[in-house]
C-alpha cells in the first residue's frame, strides 16, 4: 500500500519523539463552545482569568484562525513507573506532580512542534501555525475527536495505549487532511478518578470545579488556600496526581522515552526542611527550566507550608517559625497556621505579637484558634 500524506506526517512525528499522532478537521467541536460558556458563567475558572479573556478565540479553531482546515493532534508521553501516589505517605517530603519533575514540557513540545511543522509545511505546501496549552486551544476536545483518547471522567484525556499521562500539543495547517476517527469512551461503569479527590472537586461525573481542585489551588491560586481545604492537601505542594494515578487504563502506559522528562535534581519530592529556608533567589536557582517556576516562590512556600502543617514533624517547627517575619503576607499567613498544627503551645505563646502585624489576613490567622 502507499504511504499516504498522514503516514508520512505521523512518522515525521515518530521521528522527533512524540509518541501518538492524529489528525483533525478544524471545525468546531460540537458541544466544546456551550461547554465552556457554561463554565465561565458559572465562575468555574476562578484566578484563570486567561479562560475568559481568550473565550472568543477558544471556542473554536476557525475563531483562532479562520485559514485553518486540519488540525495535527501529538501527544508526548511523560508516564513513569512505580506508583505516583507512594510520596504522599512521606509527610515530612513534598509531593510534586509528576509532570512538573521535569524540564518544562512546554520548552520541550515548542522545539519538537517547530521542526514538525517546518516537514509538514514542505509536504503539504500549506501555512501552519504551533500551539500548546498556553494558547487559547480547547485541545482535549480536539483531541478526542482526532482520536487520541477519551476525555474520562476527570475530564482529562485518558489514551489506551498511555493511560492519564500525555502532553498535548497542536499544528494548524490551511492545508486539508483526511481526519481521523474519533476515540469512544472506555470509563464505562469506574469512578475510581472521582473517588479519589482528596478535596471533591467533581461535582459529577465528566465535571470538575477547579476552585477545589488541588492542582488549581497549589498552581494557579493567586491568593490564601481557604482553611477546609488545607488538611485535604496533605503534603502535595505543587499540583495533584490522585485522579490520573487510579485510572485502570494506566496499566498500559509507560514510561516516557524522552530524556528531557527524567526527574530534574531539586523536583523529585524533596524535604519540606529544605524548601522552608528558600528564599527568592534560591527558589529561582533550585527550579529554574521547571514548571515550578512559574508559579513564583511565595505561592510555592504557601503550599509548603500547609504540607509542614500536615506533616505532624516536630522539626519542622523552627523552620516554619522564622518564616512568621517572611516579607510576604501570603507566607506569614501560612506560617501562623502550620505554627498551630505543629506546636499548639508556641503558637498560644507568640499569639499576641499576632496582633500587630499589618496584613488583616495574616491576624485573622493568629486569631483563629489552634488548627
Amino acid at each position: 500500500m502507499a504511504e499516504t500524506l498522514k503516514d508520512r506526517i505521523a512518522a515525521e512525528a515518530k521521528a522527533l519523539g512524540f509518541d501518538a499522532v492524529r489528525f483533525a478537521s478544524a471545525d468546531p467541536v460540537e458541544g466544546a463552545g456551550a461547554a465552556l460558556a457554561a463554565f465561565l458563567a458559572e465562575g468555574r475558572h476562578g484566578d484563570m482569568g486567561w479562560l475568559a479573556d481568550t473565550s472568543g478565540r477558544r471556542k473554536s479553531p476557525l475563531a483562532l484562525w479562520p485559514e485553518a482546515r486540519s488540525v495535527i493532534l501529538l501527544g508526548l508521553n511523560y508516564g513513569r513507573g512505580g506508583d505516583p501516589l507512594a510520596i504522599l505517605n512521606e509527610t515530612s517530603r513534598g509531593a510534586i506532580s509528576i509532570y512538573a519533575q521535569g524540564e518544562d514540557y512546554h520548552d520541550i513540545l515548542k522545539a519538537k512542534l517547530k521542526q514538525l511543522a517546518a516537514r509538514v509545511q514542505a509536504l503539504t505546501g500549506g501555512d501552519v501555525k504551533i500551539f500548546v496549552d498556553t494558547a487559547p486551544v480547547m485541545e482535549k476536545p480536539l483531541a478526542a475527536r482526532a482520536g487520541l483518547g477519551w476525555q474520562g471522567k476527570h475530564t482529562n484525556l485518558v489514551s489506551r495505549e498511555f493511560g492519564s499521562w500525555l502532553f498535548l500539543a497542536e499544528i494548524f495547517t490551511s492545508a486539508e487532511i483526511e481526519p481521523d476517527a474519533p476515540e469512544e469512551d472506555h470509563c464505562g461503569a469506574c469512578r475510581r478518578c472521582l473517588d479519589i479527590c482528596p478535596t471533591n472537586a467533581f461535582t459529577a461525573p465528566y465535571r470538575l470545579d477547579p476552585r477545589a481542585c488541588i492542582s488549581y489551588l497549589t498552581i494557579e491560586h493567586k491568593g490564601h488556600i481557604a482553611p477546609h481545604y488545607r488538611t485535604a492537601m496533605g503534603n502535595r505542594i505543587f499540583g495533584c496526581d490522585d485522579c490520573l494515578a487510579v485510572c485502570p487504563w494506566n496499566k498500559f502506559a509507560q514510561a516516557a522515552r524522552n530524556s528531557a522528562l527524567a526527574v530534574k535534581e531539586g523536583s523529585d519530592n524533596p524535604p519540606l526542611a529544605e524548601l522552608l529556608v528558600l528564599d527568592d533567589q534560591a527558589f529561582r536557582a533550585r527550579f529554574r527550566g521547571t514548571p515550578i517556576k512559574r508559579t513564583g516562590r511565595d505561592r510555592f512556600l504557601r503550599n509548603v507550608l500547609i504540607a509542614a502543617g500536615n506533616s505532624a514533624d516536630a522539626a519542622l517547627v523552627p523552620l516554619v517559625e522564622a518564616r512568621l517575619d517572611d516579607a510576604s503576607p501570603l507566607v506569614r499567613a501560612m506560617a501562623v497556621w502550620a505554627l498551630s498544627r505543629l506546636a499548639p503551645g508556641r503558637f498560644a505563646a507568640l499569639r499576641p505579637l499576632g496582633a500587630a502585624d499589618p496584613d488583616a489576613d495574616v491576624r485573622s490567622e493568629w486569631l483563629r484558634e489552634a488548627a
